[in-house]
């Protein structure tokens, strides 16, 4: 593994370690190229602040600090400076000025909640709705149609029980716009690392019928989890069972602004 763009930063308040020590890591486990994706400040109404991601005060900070690190690293890795960010339509105008001052290289679509995290339902939850899955999958698509998105992390984090017909149907949204808008898919590391419900082989299944790119994203969110060399196997052996081909290369990335 030679290139990871799903970095975070202690930022986000459920991470730890500092952006060096990150970057430490990734050179010592040969990674070219390291982009930082924290989970983004987002524009809310009111005084509503999320616990799971940066505020907007921080985003200047995040962009200096790492931007700083760049050129000291130069020669040793490329680093590159991007979000790992919803799609809430109801606030994505507001969210896309506010980082639109950074020069941000890219945005990760991690829908972590549907229709917004005020007012809507955590992507998480184990459901056997299959409105619930409809309605997860629909803003997954209706983000990438965006054009702002570089790749989706985690797109099979939504744990579904009920009938196999309808969460092939709806995840095969997911594929099909994948496809034919030419952006990657990431299996997801630290869902791997975690035992969590993700990477689901049923979803990979669908990728890999579909013939959508497929990329790994450690999601690191200490530094030993940055192309943690036991993980890095795990996933590229889970992608083989499946006939999945991992893409360990930079991406061209989508500026968002």
């Amino acid at each position: 593994m030679t290139v990871n763009y799903h970095t975070h930063t202690v930022r986000c308040r459920h991470a730890t370690g500092t952006e060096r020590e990150y970057i430490e890591t990734a050179i010592a486990r040969g990674i070219k190229l390291l982009g930082f994706s924290d989970h983004s400040p987002y524009v809310f109404e009111g005084s509503y602040y999320s616990g799971f991601r940066m505020r907007p005060e921080e985003l200047e900070g995040y962009y200096k600090t790492l931007d700083s690190l760049r050129e000291e690293y130069k020669g040793e890795i490329e680093i590159k400076i991007g979000l790992e960010a919803e799609y809430y339509p109801r606030f994505f105008d507001k969210y896309l000025k506010l980082i639109e001052p950074y020069g941000i290289d890219f945005l990760i679509l991690g829908q972590h909640f549907m229709a917004n995290e005020i007012e809507g339902i955590y992507s998480a939850q184990p459901t056997s709705d299959p409105e619930r899955i409809r309605t997860y999958a629909t803003q997954i698509v209706e983000g990438m149609k965006t054009g702002k998105f570089t790749y989706v992390a985690h797109p099979d984090v939504l744990p579904f029980r009920g009938e196999p017909e309808a969460y092939r149907r709806e995840m095969s949204r997911i594929c099909e716009a994948a496809k034919e808008l030419d952006i990657p898919l990431e299996i997801n590391m630290l869902g791997l690392r975690d035992n969590r419900n993700y990477p689901n082989p049923e979803f990979w299944k669908l990728v890999a019928e579909h013939g959508c790119r497929v990329v790994a994203g450690c999601d690191a969110h200490s530094p030993d989890a940055v192309a943690e060399p036991v993980n890095v196997r795990k996933t590229y052996e889970f992608a083989k069972r499946l006939g999945i081909k991992i893409e360990d290369k930079p991406l061209a990335l989508r500026k968002p602004t």
